[in-house]
């Protein structure tokens, strides 16, 4: 195996091992750099990681794989099989929504079951839901082939695309759209959720997000074997057979600049490394505000970034449950339980700051796919409720009401695992204040900046710094956004900003 000599013109630094840390590494790896990514953690995977404790493992975090294609060209930009490193299942159905009359909604990747489910729910709605599926498509020819891999840093990008905005009605609401399609309330829902996957108030994110349908049509709804953690693991094996160094435990303070250009980076023990070339795959808050504290900032300053909206909190209650796998068999690999609101609900959340004694609840019990998540014949589950986030003038003090809100929870899952947690045998619990500690996420939201219209493409932090020269950023705070398609395709915009390192000589390495 061949591996670049290190010289200062080809080393890169990633702060992060996300997975947006860790495509950008494989990227830049390809590209012929020497890179180092420095990781707090102790593994690799970010919010995509995973934690073991008494034979279960807990994915901590996105558990549904989607646009497949969007790791298949990755690892081929490296000169890899994605299919040789990381196995991935289709997954039918995708999940099951439910709501409090008793009523669910199934989705599939096949139309004509999907039409059968909209026709068993609202027989009127079947012609609203089809149109839906037309406006789907159209945004996502706009918003997910024509920008989500694109570098959107210079303002003419964003504009140049508003004509087309207008035609598909961009500022209208996901919910709008819903609206105006359906007039089921448990459909609108239905249609209409899916930006609370990375982080948006439905009743204010783009219809542009109705892509997301077309995505999930066309391309199915996927679980890798091992959970994300083991695509963390394998880009891991990636960027080392490129030469590349992935350093866990270790944390980065600050950036170092140098008249307006990246110098490397001072370490929390006050090392520092040196690099002409740095990638953050830190929120894009914690880079400007904490980062970045010692340079002046022209864009990103601390008011700039107050004035943002974040993304909601996220409290989750991972647990391990003993002889369980033959139990509650109606209860599938992703389960999707309703409060009696959804508007007022949403509102608490994103606007007032309430901790509401109702919830909405997304349910994960991977060891119907994968049996290594537990013990034979033992569950692994985690249950995941959309909450406030730090931000708001009263935030809620997570130390005194986390044990209230799990009883509260406990009593909303009972419904759909009756006796459960009398076979709980392990559990752990993460908090925003959790998120804030654990990932440095500013007002400890889940997904980082809010996906508003007004805070995505150009008006989003850009992948590259106009607040230092050599500083590019990945992950959920940057273009294209959170999830892990977005995360993984910031590192593609990446590569189209950062040219090829300087051609050095190699030196012959023993392969591994």
């Amino acid at each position: 195996m061949l591996i670049p000599d290190q010289t200062d013109s080809n080393a890169a630094i990633v702060i992060g091992a996300g997975l947006g840390g860790l495509a950008a590494a494989m990227r830049l790896g390809a590209k012929g750099y020497c890179v180092t990514v420095l990781d707090r953690l102790d593994r690799p995977g970010g919010r995509g990681s995973s934690i073991t404790q008494d034979g279960h493992r807990f994915d901590l975090g996105p558990t549904i794989i989607t646009v497949p294609q969007v790791y298949e060209n990755l690892w081929a930009a490296c000169g890899r099989d994605f299919h040789k490193d990381v196995d991935l299942r289709p997954m039918d159905p995708f999940y099951e929504v439910r709501w409090p009359d008793g009523s669910s909604f199934t989705a599939r990747q096949d139309t004509d079951a999907m039409l059968a489910e909209v026709a068993r729910l609202s027989p009127g709605d079947v012609k609203g839901y089809k149109r839906f599926l037309r406006d789907s498509e159209a945004c996502y020819k706009v918003g997910f082939e024509g920008m989500v891999a694109k570098p959107m840093h210079r303002i003419w990008e964003t504009i140049k695309v508003l004509p087309t905005f207008a035609r598909l009605r961009a500022d209208r609401s996901i919910l709008g759209l819903a609206k105006a399609r359906v007039r089921d309330a448990r459909l609108r829902m239905a249609l209409s959720f899916h930006p609370l996957f990375i982080g948006g108030d439905p009743r204010h994110v783009t219809a542009m997000y109705s892509l997301v349908a077309y995505l999930e049509k066309q391309f199915g709804v996927h679980y890798a074997m091992g959970g994300v953690q083991a695509i963390a693991d394998a880009m891991v094996g990636v960027i080392r057979s490129q030469g590349g160094q992935v350093r866990h435990g270790v944390e980065v303070d600050e950036i170092l600049v140098t008249d307006g250009a990246v110098q490397g980076v001072r370490l929390t023990n006050s090392d520092t490394i040196p690099a002409q070339l740095v990638i953050s795959n830190a929120d894009a808050g914690h880079t400007y505000k904490h980062l970045l504290r010692n340079s002046p900032r022209k864009r990103w300053t601390d008011k700039k970034l107050k004035s943002r909206r974040w993304s909601m909190g996220l409290f989750v209650w991972y647990f391990g449950t003993k002889g369980t796998a033959d139990m509650w068999p109606d209860i599938g690999h992703h389960t999707i339980t309703n409060a009696p609101r959804y508007e007022g609900l949403l509102k608490d959340i994103f606007i007032k700051g309430n901790l509401a004694d109702d919830m909405s609840l997304y349910i994960h019990r991977p060891a119907r796919t994968d049996p290594s998540v537990a013990p034979a014949g033992d569950d692994t589950f985690y249950v995941l409720s959309p909450v406030p986030h730090l931000g708001f003038d009263k935030p809620v003090d997570w130390a005194k009401e986390a044990a209230n809100y799990k009883a509260k929870m406990q009593a909303e899952v009972e419904k759909s695992l009756p006796g459960f947690a009398d076979r709980i045998v392990t559990e752990m619990t993460l908090t925003p204040a959790d998120f804030r500690d654990r990932y440095l996420s500013p007002n400890g939201s889940g997904f980082s900046i809010e996906p508003r219209i007004l805070q995505s493409a150009w008006f989003r932090p850009h992948n590259i710094s106009e607040e230092a020269r050599g500083l590019f950023l990945v992950g959920a705070g940057t273009h294209p956004g959170a999830g892990v398609p977005g995360v993984i395709s910031s590192a593609e915009v990446l590569g189209k900003l950062v040219p090829d390192a300087p051609a050095m000589p190699a030196i012959k390495v023993a392969a591994e």
